[in-house]
């Protein structure tokens, strides 16, 4: 055995890497979990037609097999893997890990360190108006976003969503919703410039690989689960033998587009592409990294590139572990396509059928209306023939990742970067033209990481038809939450020096020092 000499010693760093794991540990340790409460649809409706019962063994439209439910709840509450091996599925199509809630991090404060709101109930107005929405946007997943402010589908979903108070998308000046608004987020940046973001549409190179963002999507007009009979196969998890029928790469341009995007991503792989796009646009870093003001030295395994790179794909699974707690042993929130079938249960006139009602509002919409008047159904079409993943709607994976990923890339470039030479899909999506709009000096790096963020998530909920409003905004700020945790813990390990700064979701600014 060779003796290491004294000029590379380790300088006892077993004991220092001891200390620095263990005063992180024991400094998150103090921090108390906050009250996990949920919105009391689980407990407010006995047969659970107001709660996530998706795969488990149903009886019906909207009911769950009740004896086939408590063996689901008896895991949840358990946590023991053999329990989750007795849950009473209704077909071949397996529960999407549940077991990840219970996962321990390392490198963050614990999933029960984490809490949102409470989700809208199901006979409330804000429930109601997201399920507007939905209808709304089912309606439009053919329409590109560039034509949303001349058709009149989408002239009439403004002037509806614009008249629910408890709506809570974007509004302009004047308190109203406008066609150009429709499925937009509310954080900076969100409201303006072209609906897709730039990260979404810019070529970029991964390595020496050159990118062009063209992303096969699905052939117009295609819907599903709008009967009866495919809705309860659906339900219980059994397959229907219908298919996704792809259509040719194109730029995303509509919210087919995205629910195709969606439907088939790595869960981090716009953030990772956004990472790329930023290198290929010479972004500068965040003025806090010390190496900014280096003559000697860059920054690659820490604060370089490898180290951005790797830091994404490990905020995503602490932001993902996260989620699934809130989700499976929290909230249990259903699916939209399980609101859909109680407004189908109502108007058709069987509604006794069920507990859990909905409100008028969403019941006499001119979104409802207007769904069934085009596809002869009262259910919410889906752009999936499986309709939602099996697991519960609040909050979303994909937001979550979303939140943690851009709050990552935001601690490592500057946000405040005006993205150069914007562009935007034509209507048709086979090209790029230069978006020339008079806000296109304000499109930021932060901005468009925002605009990212609800671009994925909403393809992937508002769009298809999976996900509920509420869902992604809650989750993208859960996830920044946990990437926040974990920068901080992470700064600790670091050799060098540095104070970085971020604007966060809400406006404030978060810090992350180790000095």
């Amino acid at each position: 055995m060779s003796i290491i000499s004294t000029t590379t010693s380790p300088g006892h760093r077993v004991p220092r890497s001891l200390a620095c794991r263990t005063q992180s540990a024991g400094h998150d340790a103090f921090i108390l979990p906050p009250a996990q409460i949920d919105n009391g649809d689980e407990a407010r409706y006995p047969d659970k037609s107001g709660t996530y019962t998706k795969g488990i063994l149903q009886t019906g439209v909207g009911l769950v097999d009740l004896a086939a439910y408590e063996s689901f709840t008896k895991a949840l509450k358990s946590g023991d893997p053999a329990d989750f091996e007795k849950i009473v599925l209704g077909g071949p199509r397996t529960l999407n890990g549940p077991q990840g809630g219970l996962a321990f991090g390392l490198a963050c404060l614990d999933s029960s360190q984490f809490a949102v709101a409470p989700a809208p109930v199901l006979a409330g107005e804000e429930y109601a108006a997201e399920l507007v929405e939905l209808y709304w946007a089912s309606l439009l997943r053919d329409v590109p976003f560039t034509q949303y402010s001349s058709d009149p589908v989408a002239v009439n979903a403004a002037t509806e969503l614009s008249s629910l108070t408890s709506y809570k998308g974007p509004r302009d000046a004047s308190n109203k919703v406008t066609p150009n608004l429709l499925f937009r987020g509310n954080f900076a940046g969100d409201p303006i410039g072209p609906y897709m973001s730039q990260f979404l549409l810019q070529d970029t190179m991964l390595g020496a690989l050159p990118i062009t963002q063209k992303y096969v999507t699905f052939k117009k007009g295609v819907d599903y689960m709008l009967d009866k009979n495919t809705f309860e196969q659906v339900q219980n998890g059994i397959p229907t033998g219908l298919t996704l029928q792809p259509d040719m790469p194109l730029y995303l341009h509509n919210g087919r587009g995205l629910a195709a995007y969606t439907h088939a991503d790595v869960l981090y792989q716009a953030y990772f592409t956004a990472y790329l796009v930023l290198n290929s646009l010479n972004a500068p870093l965040n003025p806090g990294n010390p190496y900014n003001t280096s003559k000697t030295q860059n920054g690659f395994g820490t604060l370089g590139q490898p180290d951005i790179a790797a830091t994404l794909t490990t905020v995503a699974r602490e932001a993902l572990n996260a989620v699934w707690y809130q989700k499976w042993y929290v909230h249990l929130r259903h699916r939209p396509e399980s609101g859909g079938a109680i407004v189908y249960l109502i108007q058709i006139g069987e509604g006794n059928q069920i507990q859990g009602h909905v409100s008028g509002t969403v019941l006499n919409s001119k979104a409802v209306q207007s769904a069934f008047a085009t596809n002869n159904s009262y259910l919410l079409s889906q752009a999936f023939p499986e309709g939602s993943p099996t697991h519960p709607a609040y909050p979303t994976g994909h937001g979550a990742v979303a939140g943690a990923c851009i709050t990552a890339l935001k601690f490592f470039f500057n946000g405040d970067f005006v993205l150069p030479n914007p562009k935007m899909p034509s209507n048709d999506g086979m090209m790029l033209n230069n978006y020339t709009g008079p806000d296109a000096h304000m499109l930021t790096v932060n901005g468009e990481l925002h605009k990212l963020a609800h671009n994925i998530s909403y393809g992937h909920g508002i769009h298809a038809g999976i996900h509920w409003r509420s869902d992604t905004e809650t989750s993208i700020q859960l996830g920044e939450a946990v990437a926040l945790s974990y920068l901080q813990d992470l700064a600790h390990t670091y050799n060098e020096k540095f104070t970085v700064k971020l604007t966060k979701l809400d406006g404030t600014i978060a810090t992350i020092s180790n000095q």
